[in-house]
């Protein structure tokens, strides 16, 4: 399962998800998702869960917890939205 977890400090980065993370069972990823240009954390990330049974125990426990003074939203990530691809303009005639 996908996890989707928001309002994380700034701080926080992939091995600090992964010690949280950890607790709960089997970690077959996790990605604090950073700014392409600045490399600064956007606040949010994702950590995959093989198992739904731990990932759901692990949402349970730490949606609405807090990490270094921030609440956390946690919850199963939704599919992503198709985006229309565009011709992206400023183009010449």
């Amino acid at each position: 399962m996908r996890i989707y977890v928001g309002n994380l400090p700034y701080s926080v980065t992939d091995d600090d998800l992964r010690d949280v993370f950890g607790e709960f069972g089997e970690l077959a990823a996790v990605e604090v998702i950073k700014d392409k240009f600045s490399g600064q954390s956007k606040g949010f990330g994702f950590v995959d869960m093989p198992n739904n049974s731990e990932a759901d125990a692990a949402i349970k426990a730490l949606n609405d917890t807090d990490m270094k003074g921030r609440k956390l939203t946690v919850n199963e990530a939704r599919p992503r939205a198709e985006r229309p691809r565009g011709s992206g303009g400023g183009g010449r005639y």
